[in-house]
């Protein structure tokens, strides 16, 4: 066997332990997330149900709120985030396993007591520590570990959403704007898929809405992209509230007085606007989008006030659920005076508006596709496109 024979050899039994490795502990992955990541479905669902029939609840959020800020102090997670997950990728912190029961915990609470937040930050959270403990149960090394992190990310939002091919792009692109995780595609949509699958066989329906698309024609694209435009400036009006309200908040230094204050705020927006912007808000998007219709056209910038005031008190919980809501609400509203039909324009403000919010356009189409369908690929790229080109890195 001569010299080329031999490395050639070698090269492909590293290719073969690489896909085998991967194979393995990208499939572990995504059965934890799975498994955890339909209790979470379920748990947040009871609780809003819950809540539902028992609005006494929301009074019992400011102590609620210490409640979670007492248990972060406990677990000594206080002050870890979704931003800790990326520095996990980026540098290969470590994360404590304790976040995992941490975030699960605060995020079901603050669902229970009427706080505005969605359920990705968790996601991302829970999905992040689990792939990366799993990765060291299989000895991965540090670069591995950072993969595994992300097929964890992924896993745990297909999970939740139903959509593995934009929870996929969404783990990989979020990282860094602007940068593409290839090493990471296989473990990451291998573990969504597997994630996927275990959270529909334990009964959790994929996020999914009828929307009936319009004809293609240059009329139509110069509508969808002055929508697109329009996403661009919510996006940079939902990041400017989320960071504006977070600097005035921690103004006050005691975090247990902060999530008080946060919650009778809460509480005061409500008995003044009702409890519509309340929880994750699925039912109005739904809403929004199958029945064309929201409670009043400034719907859109009340969610972004009850869920700035919520997280930036320390509520746990994350953005892009709000960001849906923001999105097809606010474009449910302008979609007649652009000629747009309703439903359409507000699944296209949905899927604008997180594109914006996130700046992960090819993400944010993905999503669109598999929340809406393929008909109108075109359309929701298009506004996905804009909306993040004129939104910056906001």
């Amino acid at each position: 066997m001569n010299k080329r024979t031999k490395t050639a050899l070698r090269r492909w039994c590293l290719y073969g332990w690489t896909f085998a490795k991967w194979t393995m502990a990208a499939s572990a992955i995504g059965v934890v997330c799975g498994l955890i990541g339909t209790m979470f479905h379920f748990g947040v669902h009871e609780v809003t149900a819950f809540r539902g029939t028992h609005p006494w609840v929301l009074y019992l959020l400011p102590l609620a709120g210490f409640v979670i800020v007492s248990f972060y102090k406990l677990t000594e997670t206080d002050g870890l985030g979704t931003d800790d997950i990326i520095d996990a990728v980026h540098a290969g912190k470590r994360l404590p396993i304790l976040l995992l029961p941490a975030i699960f915990f605060g995020t079901v609470l603050t669902h229970l007591c009427g706080g505005s937040a969605g359920r990705e930050g968790a996601a991302l959270q829970m999905g992040g520590t689990i792939g990366q403990c799993m990765g060291r149960t299989f000895r991965l090394d540090d670069r591995d570990l950072r993969v595994a992190t992300l097929a964890g990310m992924a896993a745990f939002f297909s999970a939740l959403f139903g959509t593995p091919l934009a929870a996929t792009g969404f783990a990989i692109m979020v990282i860094s704007i602007g940068v593409l995780y290839h090493v990471a595609l296989y473990p990451s949509l291998l573990a969504a898929l597997v994630a996927y699958g275990v959270s529909v066989r334990l009964g959790v329906e994929p996020t999914r809405f009828t929307v009936a698309v319009p004809d293609q024609s240059v009329g139509m694209f110069v509508r969808v992209a002055a929508l697109g435009v329009l996403c661009a400036l919510v996006s940079i009006l939902f990041c400017k509230l989320m960071h504006g309200a977070g600097h005035l908040m921690k103004r006050i230094k005691n975090p247990w007085l902060r999530v008080i204050c946060g919650g009778f705020a809460v509480i005061a927006l409500t008995w003044i606007f009702g409890t519509d912007y309340n929880g994750a808000g699925m039912d109005i998007v739904t809403r929004a989008i199958e029945q064309e219709t929201v409670a009043v056209p400034w719907a859109f910038l009340l969610k972004l006030v009850f869920t700035a005031v919520t997280l930036a008190a320390g509520f746990k919980g994350g953005e892009v659920v709000p960001s849906f809501f923001v999105g097809a609400t606010f474009g449910c509203a302008v979609s007649p005076l652009l000629g747009l039909p309703v439903g359409f324009g507000a699944a296209v403000g949905l899927a604008a508006v997180f594109c914006g919010v996130t700046n992960c356009p090819v993400a944010s189409t993905l999503l669109a596709v598999e929340l809406f369908g393929a008909e109108g690929m075109l359309y929701f790229a298009l506004a996905c496109c804009l909306s993040y080109m004129l939104s910056g890195y906001q």
